[in-house]
């Protein structure tokens, strides 16, 4: 049984699945109260699956990319769950799951682009094809302004906030899925797991990545340098 959180876009969430099978998945639309709110989440989901903490066997967070400070309350609280009931915890790239979505919701085929918001006029995104009924990424993810990804990237169906964002990218349909779902996120874990696939440092090398945030570039808040004496 898996517990499921992301907090990597401008939704917040958690799930609990049995066996692949999302029982219960909570969101908020709140990128401000992500620490207010994940908590709540996670035992509202506990609650309608019937289940509770000693029940769980793993917990899988989404390790972005994403806001910096996003990203570190969803992948603390899975770390501190997972520590104290001596659980192993797992990572996913955030945007696996949001292609994941667009496949179960039947708006992506053959190829297609994930993209999201990743401010300063740029986008976190990764490409993706539809292979034999089973999603694979074949590229990225990266971070880069939306305009300056080459062609062919930007010419592909776009699932995520980015196409609603930049009018170089085309969306996929009107009703693609545009946050992550937890839920989702986990059904990617569960499969990777099953598999047997092992845990690697790099997401171009597989699908489970150590719980540590995947930012892509330097945080937008740095120390500031030591201070000038003026004589």
């Amino acid at each position: 049984m898996l517990l499921a959180l992301d907090t990597a876009t401008g939704a917040l969430g958690a799930a609990v699945l049995d066996g692949g099978r999302v029982l219960a998945e909570v969101t908020h639309q709140d990128s401000r109260r992500h620490g207010e709110l994940l908590a709540p989440a996670v035992e509202d989901s506990l609650a309608r699956a019937g289940a509770t903490v000693p029940d769980l066997t793993a917990v899988v967070v989404g390790v972005g990319p994403g806001p910096y400070t996003g990203l570190r309350v969803g992948i603390v609280t899975g770390l501190v769950l997972a520590q104290v009931r001596g659980l192993p915890v797992y990572g996913i790239c955030s945007l696996d799951a949001l292609a994941e979505q667009a496949h179960a919701a039947q708006v992506a085929d053959g190829a297609f682009l994930v993209a999201t918001d990743a401010r300063r006029k740029e986008v976190y995104w990764a490409r993706y094809a539809v292979e034999q009924g089973t999603v694979r990424r074949t590229g990225g993810p990266g971070v880069a302004r939306a305009a300056d990804l080459p062609d062919e990237v930007r010419s592909l169906p776009a699932v995520g906030r980015g196409p609603l964002l930049y009018d170089v990218l085309t969306r996929a349909a009107a009703d693609a899925p545009v946050e992550v779902s937890p839920g989702l996120l986990g059904v990617v874990a569960h499969r990777a797991l099953t598999a047997g696939e092992r845990v690697v440092e790099d997401p171009a090398d597989g699908i489970l990545l150590p719980p540590e945030p995947l930012y892509l570039r330097r945080p937008d808040a740095v120390e500031p340098g030591p201070v000038k004496v003026v004589s």
